[in-house]
Formats: C-alpha cells, sequence, structure tokens
C-alpha cells in the first residue's frame, strides 16, 4: 500500500484483486465477508501498527502520480534545503542571512510558529503534503531560485530523517552547532527570560542534575537543555537516511564572530548562483554584539532583543559536568579553529576542526 494516490492507471492490481476472490469463492470452503471502511481500517492497522503513521513520498519520482496531480501544483515548489538546528545555536541568524540572498526563498510565516513551519515533527506531519506545500511559492524560475526553511526543533526529532528523506530525497541539510554546555546554558536562560516557571523556580544545577523521580516540568526542562546538545547521537540518525555529501555543519560561534565567512563557505555548498557579496550587506553593530544586515538607507537591521543575549558565567563545576552528561569532549570536541573546511568522517564542518576518532565507526 502506500499514502500517495498514484494508483490512478493501475489496472493490474483491481485484476489481481478480483482473480483472487473469485478463485476463493470456486474453489474453497471459505466465507468472505467485509466490514464498513472505518472499521476495515481499524483492523487493518491493528494487524499492522507500524503502518499507523503516513510517509509521505517524494510526489514527481512516480510519472503516473503526476498524471493526475493538478496542474498548478509542482516539486520546484518544495525546498531544496533545510536548516535543521538545534535550537540556540543561532539558526535565527541564519534564516536571516539565508535570507539577504536575491537567490534564495524563503518560506512564508507561520501564525503558530512565526518563521519555522516545523511540519515533519509534530501534528503538522499529519496535514499532508498540500498544506507543507502552501508555505512555499512557486517560483518563477525554478533553475534559480531556491526555496528552504528553518525548524530548528527538526534536529533531533526521532521520525524526522526518514520523513525528510522520503518527501526530500535531494535536498542538502544544514545543522548549526555550538559546544553542548553553552547550548544548554543558554536554552536555561532563555527560559528564564520567558519566565518559565520551571526555570525561575530551579537554578541550572539542579536543572543539569535532574533524576528521573523529580517532578515532571523539572525533567522535561532537563531534556530540553541536553538531548538537541547530543550530537553525535542525532547526526548518526540522520545519515542512516542521508549520505554525508548532502549535510553541512556550521560553528554558530563562527556564524556570529565571522558570519561572511561562513555564508561564502555555505552558498559554495549548496551551490547557489549568483554568489552574493555579504560583505557589502553586513555590519558588526556594537551595541547589539553581533552583525546585522545593512539596509538601504546604510542602518543595521538587526534581530529582537531576545537575541545576543548576555548571561552571568556558567558555574564551572557545571561545565565539567555537561562535558560528561553530552559527550561534549569526545565525538562533538572543538580541539581548534582552521581558516578552511575541515572533514572527517565524510562530514564537512565550517570554521572548525571536530574530533571524531573512534566515533568515525558509528558516523
Amino acid at each position: 500500500m502506500t499514502h500517495l494516490s498514484n494508483y490512478g492507471n493501475d489496472r493490474l492490481a483491481l485484476y489481481t484483486f478480483e482473480s483472487v476472490i473469485k478463485f476463493i469463492k470456486c474453489w474453497t470452503n471459505l466465507s468472505l465477508r467485509t466490514v464498513p471502511p472505518l472499521q476495515l481500517g481499524e483492523k487493518y492497522f491493528h494487524l499492522f501498527p507500524n503502518e499507523r503513521d503516513p510517509i509521505w513520498g517524494y510526489p514527481c519520482a512516480d510519472r503516473r502520480h503526476m498524471q493526475i496531480w493538478a496542474k498548478e501544483k509542482s516539486c520546484d515548489q518544495l525546498p531544496k534545503f533545510l536548516v535543521i538546528g538545534p535550537q540556540k545555536t543561532g539558526t535565527t541568524a541564519l534564516y536571516t542571512f539565508l535570507a539577504m540572498h536575491p537567490a534564495i526563498v524563503a518560506n512564508y510565516p507561520s501564525a503558530d510558529t512565526f518563521e519555522e513551519v516545523q511540519f515533519f515533527n509534530g501534528k503538522n506531519y499529519y496535514k499532508g503534503i498540500d498544506w507543507y506545500m502552501s508555505f512555499f511559492p512557486v517560483p518563477a524560475n525554478s533553475s534559480s531560485r531556491f526555496l528552504f526553511e528553518k525548524s530548528a526543533t527538526y534536529f533531533e526529532g526521532e521520525m524526522v530523517p526518514q520523513r525528510v528523506k522520503a518527501l526530500l530525497p535531494h535536498s542538502k541539510l544544514v545543522v548549526t552547532v555550538i559546544p553542548p554546555s553553552k547550548r544548554a546554558y543558554s536554552w536555561y536562560h532563555h527560559m528564564r527570560a520567558h519566565n518559565d516557571p520551571t526555570a525561575l523556580q530551579y537554578s541550572f544545577h539542579q536543572v543539569i542534575t535532574a533524576h528521573d523521580g523529580d517532578p515532571r516540568p523539572l525533567r522535561s526542562l532537563r531534556n530540553k537543555c541536553l538531548v538537541p546538545g547530543m550530537y553525535a547521537k542525532h547526526l548518526e540518525r540522520w545519515l542512516d537516511h542521508f549520505p554525508a555529501s548532502q549535510l553541512i555543519l556550521i560553528d554558530g560561534e563562527e556564524l556570529r564572530s565571522d558570519p561572511v565567512y561562513v555564508m561564502n563557505e555555505l552558498q559554495r555548498f549548496l551551490g547557489i548562483q549568483p554568489f552574493y557579496n555579504y560583505t557589502e550587506h553586513l555590519r558588526y553593530d556594537k551595541r547589539k554584539g553581533f552583525f546585522c544586515q545593512v539596509t538601504e538607507e546604510d542602518k543595521t537591521k538587526c534581530l529582537g532583543r531576545g537575541k545576543g543575549r548576555i548571561y552571568p558565567p556558567m558555574n564551572e563545576s557545571d561545565a565539567k559536568l555537561l562535558k560528561v552528561s553530552t559527550g561534549e569532549g569526545v565525538t562533538e570536541r572543538v580541539v581548534g579553529k582552521m581558516e578552511e573546511s575541515y572533514c572527517a568522517c565524510g562530514l564537512c564542518y565550517l570554521g572548525m576542526k571536530i574530533e571524531v576518532d573512534e566515533n568515525c565507526k558509528g558516523l
């Protein structure tokens, strides 16, 4: 079975089904019964629970599907690359810089999740391909425009890599990373800034050392701090479905300190033309402490006040504890800056060298 409507011209399936029924009636003593469609569906998914969730496939891979698809629909309306996170690593800044490029087109904003579509994780996936495609314009010239979306929660989603591979098999994936301990600390203070009662009630140390017997809100905050930063675990899941040549890792700290270099390298990885000179369109803002977009009036347009917050220094003992709990210092250890891209285990890392050692076997 398939969840795509690609059986419009499939006469063989109908012939086979009718022949089997005739054979059973003629040559066996079996009594055939049927039930209403709803009950039949419930029975089917009871027997095959693994097929309960749909997997939306790439529509343009099947000629028969294209013949029955509406004429106004096109696979050019699907994104060519995704920024998949994780959160608090610079994805919003990267999204903003990408949207500045004249050949790159971002998705329409969502009323619920703002600049993120969040299709491949959560309930939005069950709304189907048409719902997803409605967030993207149909490019006037499909060969020269690059549609993309950024959803920072894709990175750690268990089902997301399989779903993305099925619908967007040729898409490229952009991952931004910072040291996991900094990411966890940033998320904790992000929640405090948004008046999260759990973050306000517990210290950072209490959050990252929470046990399974602690209150559920505390465990949930602990997981949101720690789980996205377990980079090796999540990257291995993505690489089970995508070749390493379709994935790039960007150092989020390098993106903040030298965005022109990072954006130039990213353009080369994505194969985007024409090449956009970010030197003329980004400028360091001393008041904000990071690079901002240069407007036509020669002024800087920066991200909101919630970006670039300065937090009190992390406790040294907490930093050491996080290096153990997140795996920092093993697979994701940043051991030195480099002027050129560094590649290991088939993966390329912009602006940093990552030590992988024996863990390459898992990647």
